[in-house]
């Protein structure tokens, strides 16, 4: 099986199709918004107010070192396996096995975190059916897409992708026609900031605590250090990352601004969408139906993309050996059954996580899959010296981004909600470790056995 693009329309089979780097950084703006951004965002406005961009600021930055980092090791040794290939060779196997596992993990998160995203984006037209019965819905229509191949699902992967940046400049264009009297509004309706308390509605920790909710936002730059190797030019992967994130961190920074300033910070929650709250009250009955379907569509496809993507991982890390050989057998389906049925397998504890919690699934969600994503962002940026000849710049960069990982990480514990998400990511780190501590002391009994008599 293929990993599709994330938002291209053809399967990323070996070196076929060449793309300029300005095409990667328009695919990778579309494979990096998703739902996390149009419904998380909402969270971080909540618990923040409009400080909120603060924190995309923050993640931006980080994103964009570690993009650098990877786009240097990339450029002297190009690599499909990317960031999992340079962390096995720049401490072993234990280390391409974790990076893998902890991938994996985090892309199976953000599937459930969309699914459940979905779910409450269509609670909007249907606000009496349980969460659990939609995210039901949206699972086995993944599954089905799966099933039945790729070809067509593809061909429309790039008119997803454009319909989600659609979506944002079209609020980004109402909001400002509003501000200058258009549909019932006027300038006075939005507010800035004047003061300490009004930017940083809930002070420092506030803002600290929202951290993951902007670095989520920016989960996709992994992806391209993987569809990298279709550049044209290898040696222009920094800068079509680079301006890819100066287009993502822009886009983000306007439209979180527009959006708080329009309400309230406690009218913002985890289960509508901040710029359908923001534009609530004006003559605009047709945006919230045109928005919401815009954005369900393009986070299925999203959603659908994950479910392709972790399912092929498994069986390459079957097939490497970095996880049992069970998943990499092949049956009559179009993909390994028993990879598929732990892909479904995950799906439905999401989905029985949403029945038991429906409040709070999504935030749990999103904050255990923010971490395991960033997990992955420290593992690139302490492999990068082992690799590469680094200057005193970059690792003072280097070490930056590490100390603005370790804040975002550090502040899930200090709010309640957050504070599940962290403890399941830390749950499976452990797990990870302990499976790879109990594989080195299994093969070192085998080497021991299989050594002569005499040797000690």
């Amino acid at each position: 099986m293929e990993i599709p693009a994330r938002v291209g329309g053809k399967s990323e089979k070996k070196g076929e199709g060449k793309l300029k780097w300005w095409q990667l950084s328009l695919i990778g703006v579309g494979c990096t918004i998703g739902t996390g951004y149009f419904l998380g965002s909402g969270i971080g406005i909540f618990k923040t107010g409009p400080s909120f961009v603060i924190a995309f600021i923050i993640a931006g930055l980080t994103a964009l070192i570690v993009s650098e980092v990877l786009g240097k090791m990339f450029i002297q040794d190009p690599q499909e396996g990317s960031f999992r290939t340079y962390t096995k060779k720049a401490f072993g196997k234990w280390a391409g096995f974790s990076s893998g596992w902890v991938y994996w993990f985090s892309e199976m998160l953000i599937a459930g975190s969309q699914l459940t995203a979905l779910s409450l984006l269509t609670r909007f037209w249907f606000p009496n059916i349980p969460l659990w019965i939609l995210a039901s819905i949206y699972a086995t229509l993944g599954i089905i897409v799966i099933l039945v191949g790729t070809k067509g699902f593809e061909r429309v992967e790039n008119i997803f992708a454009v319909m989600k940046v659609a979506a944002i400049f079209m609020f980004i264009i109402l909001a400002i026609l509003i501000l200058f009297g258009n549909f019932g509004g006027s300038v006075s309706d939005f507010t800035l900031p004047n003061s300490m308390d009004q930017l940083f509605a809930n002070g420092i920790i506030g803002l600290w605590s929202s951290l993951i909710f902007g670095f989520y936002a920016f989960g996709g730059i992994e992806i391209m250090g993987i569809l990298s190797m279709r550049l044209q030019n290898k040696n222009e992967v920094i800068k079509s990352t680079t301006v890819m994130l100066i287009i993502l961190t822009v886009i983000y920074l306007v439209s979180i601004f527009l959006a708080s300033g329009f309400a309230a910070f406690d009218k913002f929650n985890a289960q509508e969408s901040p710029f359908v709250i923001a534009l609530a009250h004006y003559n605009l009955s047709f945006f919230p139906h045109l928005f919401i379907g815009a954005i369900i569509i393009a986070g299925f496809s999203t959603m659908a993309a994950s479910l392709f993507a972790v399912t092929s991982m498994l069986l390459t890390m079957a097939e490497d050996g970095d996880a049992p050989k069970v998943f990499a057998k092949k049956g009559k389906l179009k993909v390994p059954p028993f990879a598929l049925l732990l892909t479904i397998s995950v799906l439905v504890i999401s989905i029985i996580i949403s029945r038991l919690v429906p409040d709070q699934v999504y935030e749990y969600i999103t904050t255990a899959a923010g971490l395991m994503l960033i997990y992955n962002w420290f593992f690139i940026l302490v492999s990068f010296p082992k690799l590469i000849k680094a200057t005193k710049f970059d690792h003072i960069k280097r070490f930056l981004a590490m100390f603005l990982i370790l804040l975002a990480v550090s502040g899930t514990i200090l709010d309640n909600t957050n504070r599940i998400g962290f403890f399941v990511s830390v749950v499976f780190i452990v797990l990870v470790l302990l499976v790879v501590f109990i594989l080195k002391k299994r093969n070192k009994n085998k080497t021991n056995n299989e050594l002569p008599k005499g040797i000690y």
